[in-house]
């Protein structure tokens, strides 16, 4: 494909928001999805460990993952597969030193977790050392999302509506032509009166590329090993272990154990990779923790996690660029929120009411406009 084409909407970013709006909006006009690697999900959706859980994120966040949980149970709007959630507990732990910080977690989440004591936090999670955590909260509805699937699901559905995806698509040039987006990728130049800037860590670098004042987004890096369990120890069936201060976690993975230091390391936009000290942080904070001696890492890496100044993600129209709507900022929650997202962003971009069940839960066209957010320095 050459030449100059036009679309009703072009969505930068094929990762899971670009990927789940563009499916959204397929079946309402003519709907190109940029993606600048050789296929979509390349960066954070296909590095990602996702977990759903009500008890993660700000309150924005977990209203939206709310919204979400009937498509991940396969109901509701979308036509939703099944099996995009397997159950797995989630678990958040404290030493005594902790247990102000575990209060106020119980106090902000109420009925979504169950309090553990010392006793209860050792059976769900043998692996830990005797003594360590003296009391938890378990989120027993947590549960491990199927992430390929879910995005694959997305693009087969903005495929069948008549989108167009177009891969090796990096945008060299995006501007205002009369009323008009012009973008510019390798071959071909379209043209579009609505662009969704939906490109993760890259979010601010459309932006800016456009004239469009970026937002302050901040990319950190967070970095996940993959490692054997204790020989004899099937941990197949064992929670989800995470710090009440999120300083580790430790999850199942197929026989094996991922784990993490939880880090958030301010990055540039790029092709994440793990660094040593990184790693070597996590090994210690999970050993101190658990009765577990890391000494093979089958497999490392690391993924990119995208905040705004706020904390709260961001979907709307740019206040002082028309046609410029925002996708960004879904820091770690954006698989476990993407459906209520997907189907409020795609509301918002054709000037309609946020979706009933959305609004329901306290979300707002103020609560995710750009207009809140600070402009970055």
């Amino acid at each position: 494909m050459t030449g100059h084409q036009h679309y009703d909407m072009i969505v930068i970013g094929a990762g899971m928001a670009g990927a789940s709006v563009a499916a959204e909006l397929a079946g309402a006009g003519r709907v190109a999805l940029l993606e600048r690697e050789n296929h979509p999900g390349y960066h954070t959706t296909g590095r990602s460990a996702a977990l759903y859980t009500q008890a993660y994120g700000p309150p924005v966040i977990r209203a939206l993952s709310r919204a979400s949980h009937a498509f991940f149970l396969g109901q509701g709007p979308g036509n939703p597969p099944a099996g995009l959630l397997r159950p797995r507990g989630a678990l958040f732990v404290a030493r005594a030193d902790q247990a102000d910080r575990l209060e106020a977690m119980r106090m902000a989440l109420g009925s979504v977790v169950e309090p553990q004591d010392a006793d209860q936090v050792r059976e769900r999670s043998p692996l830990l050392r005797d003594g360590y955590a003296t009391a938890g909260l378990l989120d027993s509805t947590a549960a491990d999302i199927e992430v390929h699937e879910l995005h694959q699901h997305y693009l087969r559905r903005f495929r069948a509506d008549g989108g167009t995806l177009v891969t090796n698509a990096e945008v060299t040039g995006l501007s205002r032509i009369g009323a008009d987006w012009q973008v510019e990728i390798p071959g071909q130049t379209m043209h579009a009166p609505i662009v969704i800037n939906a490109a993760g860590a890259w979010a601010d670098v459309i932006a800016e590329m456009a004239g469009v004042a970026t937002k302050g987004l901040r990319p950190l890096r967070r970095t996940a090993l993959l490692v054997d369990p204790p020989a004899g120890m099937v941990p197949d069936a064992w929670p989800m272990v995470v710090d009440v201060e999120e300083q580790f976690y430790l999850k199942p993975d197929a026989g094996k154990l991922l784990i993490s230091p939880a880090d958030e390391t301010l990055s540039e936009p790029c092709d994440a990779q793990p660094e040593e000290l990184d790693i070597a942080i996590c090994v210690d904070r999970i050993q101190t923790a658990f009765d577990l001696q890391v000494r093979r890492i089958d497999h490392k890496w690391a993924g990119l996690r995208s905040f705004l100044p706020g904390g709260d993600p961001m979907a709307g129209y740019d206040p002082d660029a028309p046609g410029f709507f925002w996708l960004a900022g879904q820091g770690g929650y954006g698989i476990q929120s993407a459906p209520a997202m997907a189907r409020s962003a795609a509301a918002l971009v054709q000037g309609i009411e946020l979706p009933g069940d959305v609004a329901d839960l306290g979300v707002t066209i103020a609560t995710l406009s750009p207009a809140r957010q600070q402009v970055a320095a």
